[in-house]
């Protein structure tokens, strides 16, 4: 009698923690869908690039914002990178024309609106910030699970969801989707190091958005 009492013991142990983790999950995802519940946002008015945004907060206050975490390629900015030949070029470009296409499809699904987690700004005056919806989506990790986009592991320790995006890449990778299915692909980074861009251009760009 007493070994049965034990097992039935156990065994509510058991059921009590599962249905504890359980809860706890549950609860989760709801904190998740209802985070930004009430909140507004900054309304986009220009998707820059593939990881750039100019925004106007609720102030007037315009400015902008260049994705945390990542790094997407490169779209072609003057008329000379327009009409270029070079394969490596129309290869960025075309990689960073479907990235830029994505943010905007993502911020047209937010209503024009963002939820900034600003995390640093850079030597360009731009804000460096995490990018959700109102609805909680991580815009970061939509376009690193798409491959759309590359980790950008300099500035990862400034990244508050840096586990997030590491594992969204790593599923793109996985599944070879966008960038990682593209052999000739350059990494941005690597692509404005050997085409030499250079401050003064990025504060051209910057300008001209």
């Amino acid at each position: 009698m007493d070994k049965l009492i034990q097992r039935i013991q156990i065994g509510l142990g058991v059921t009590i923690i599962l249905l504890g983790l359980i809860g706890c999950d549950v609860l989760r995802q709801a904190a998740s869908h209802l985070r930004f519940f009430g909140i507004s946002g900054d309304l986009v008015e220009r998707v820059s690039d593939g990881d750039t945004l100019v925004v106007k907060d609720s102030q007037g206050n315009k400015f902008t914002v260049r994705f945390a975490c990542m790094d997407a390629p490169e779209i072609a900015h003057s008329q000379k990178e327009k009409a270029t030949k070079r394969a490596s070029d129309r290869n960025q470009f075309t990689w960073g024309t479907k990235a830029q296409a994505r943010v905007q499809q993502l911020v047209q699904q937010g209503g024009d609106r963002v939820i900034l987690n600003i995390t640093d700004s850079d030597r360009y005056g731009r804000k460096i910030a995490e990018i959700r919806l109102k609805n909680g989506t991580f815009v970061q990790q939509v376009l690193l699970r798409e491959g759309l986009a590359k980790v950008y592991r300099p500035y990862l320790n400034k990244c508050p969801s840096k586990d997030l995006v590491q594992q969204a890449e790593t599923e793109a990778k996985q599944r070879r989707l966008g960038i990682w299915s593209d052999a000739k692909f350059v990494n941005p980074w690597e692509y404005r190091s050997l085409n030499k861009v250079s401050g003064a251009k990025v504060l051209n760009q910057i300008k001209n958005n």
